[in-house]
């Protein structure tokens, strides 16, 4: 059986450097936005494959350097 790694919301936090607090990702479970989680009992886990997959849908695209180029730059 794979071995999944989860994180506690204080963990999540420190993924994301502060910028999520431990409140927000509360508020965010009780209006069903934000990363996926799992409720085992009072334990709220949030599965690190759910929360790359999450990073992906968040993830913003830049142009590139070159299409700025060939765009008359």
């Amino acid at each position: 059986m794979e071995d999944n790694k989860f994180f506690t919301a204080d963990e999540v936090a420190d993924r994301y450097r502060g910028s999520i607090s431990v409140g927000t990702l509360r508020n965010w479970r009780a209006m069903r936005i934000g990363p996926s989680f799992v409720k085992i009992g009072k334990a709220v886990l949030y599965p690190a494959d759910e929360l790359d997959a999450w990073d992906l849908k968040n993830k913003v695209k830049c142009r590139d350097r070159i299409g700025l180029k060939d765009a008359g730059r």
